[in-house]
């Protein structure tokens, strides 16, 4: 089970779902971890993540580019005085892949964030040839988002391989009591989870199909 996941903007839940299924896995007997290739700005996400694997291996294995700006990857970066190398980032997630059968990677921000002035996040899904997990937020404007995200993934060559609703806070709008059957309805990406917030565990079979 190896993943690449990202969203359809920033803060919309993508450590927290992340963090559900590296739990998830590892219960079922996988040697899960779940890696941050590029953290901008509080290493938070990071240490939750380290969490969800029970520890095994230190922040720094899992995250190896940690700039301090909470920024854009490029912005953050360069307000470093630092460089992202594709071919570098390449070559650490070889060498965990080599180490473990299961990987999740989470990606900074949206799908088409940069990460330097030729490179985004879409990039790195790309360069470690991963299936992808996409992270909506529901709430008005979700529908959108999430074509955009799945159009823009399958241009290149990757499978998206689910969506994930992530329902961050009390909503009684139309638009969150009705996204999840527009999105069945009009979306051939099967929602692989739907989760709120609080939630502690995620079922397996929520994401067997």
């Amino acid at each position: 089970m190896n993943y690449f996941i990202t969203g359809t903007d920033t803060d919309v839940g993508k450590t927290y779902f992340t963090a559900l299924l590296t739990r998830a896995l590892r219960s079922r007997g996988l040697d899960t971890l779940a890696l941050k290739p590029i953290c901008c700005g509080p290493r938070d996400d990071v240490i939750l993540l380290r969490h969800a694997a029970d520890l095994e291996v230190s922040e720094d294995v899992l995250n190896p580019l940690w700039f301090t700006a909470p920024a854009a990857p490029l912005v953050a970066a360069r307000e470093d005085g630092r460089e992202v190398s594709l071919a570098a980032l390449q070559s650490w997630y070889a060498d965990l892949r080599s180490q473990r059968r299961s990987l999740l990677v989470e990606g900074a921000g949206g799908w088409l964030v940069p990460v330097t002035r030729d490179v985004t996040v879409a990039d790195l899904a790309v360069a470690f040839q991963l299936p992808v997990l996409v992270v909506v937020a529901n709430r008005l404007g979700c529908l959108n988002h999430a074509l955009l995200t799945v159009e823009s993934i399958r241009a290149r060559g990757l499978t998206c391989a689910g969506l994930v609703l992530n329902t961050l806070s009390a909503d009684d709008s139309i638009a969150a009591a009705t996204n999840r059957a527009i999105l069945e309805e009009v979306c051939d990406v099967p929602i692989r989870a739907e989760i709120t917030l609080g939630q502690t565990s995620l079922a397996w079979v929520e994401l067997e199909s």
